[in-house]
């Protein structure tokens, strides 16, 4: 299985409490590392893999080889294999730290990297993930899933915010718990509710 989500914003004290730009019901950093964890270990299975769409991590500890050991850390319990896609919160040097400290799962590594963005063909469409949301235009079959929004959303049908955050996730019948990743038929459900909510206004 394939799983999609950005901005988890791991300890990033900046996001804690309730706000409109990211409403996060937390007090401290750990707890919400740790129900991001448990959301995302209780539907992701070990060999799924996930796109993470970037600001995986905002650490406020130095020096910087602590707070990429502690993000390191992190992302070991997290199931399934991560193709990382890099947010302006994260840095070349943790993509570094990361791939030097890259192990195998079940024969494939735990950690992919890309610096701008992933192309895939699922369900008879192309997906185009970014950190940023890329506002394309009319591109005929080609979805932008991204992030770094967080609680807002571009105005353009084909451009879809999957980050912890998105308010996006209001088209879905069963929003998932907080920082569980959204499988493709989640996906799928999001871009046709935000066609029809498009179309609606239009």
């Amino acid at each position: 299985m394939q799983y999609f989500i950005s901005d988890t914003h791991f300890f990033d004290k900046h996001m804690l409490g309730i706000d409109d730009f990211a409403p996060r019901p937390f007090f401290f950093v750990d707890d919400m590392n740790n129900k991001i964890i448990d959301n995302w270990n209780s539907k992701v299975q070990i060999n799924d893999t996930v796109y993470h769409l970037g600001d995986i991590a905002v650490h406020h500890i130095k020096p910087a080889k602590k707070a990429y050991e502690a993000i390191f850390n992190v992302l070991k319990k997290l199931h399934g294999n991560l193709i990382l896609i890099k947010g302006n919160h994260d840095s070349r040097d943790l993509f570094k730290f990361l791939s030097n400290h890259n192990y195998y799962i079940n024969g494939k590594l735990k950690f992919e990297f890309h610096d701008v963005g992933v192309l895939i063909k699922m369900n008879h469409c192309q997906y185009y993930m970014t950190h940023y949301p890329m506002m394309m235009g009319k591109v005929e079959k080609i979805i932008n899933l991204h992030g770094h929004i967080h609680h807002y959303s571009v105005p353009i049908k084909d451009d879809l915010n999957v980050g912890v955050d998105s308010p996006e996730l209001d088209y879905l019948k069963s929003k998932p718990s907080f920082g569980a990743p959204l499988s493709e038929s989640e996906v799928q459900e999001m871009v046709l509710g935000k066609s029809i909510d498009f179309a609606k206004r239009h």
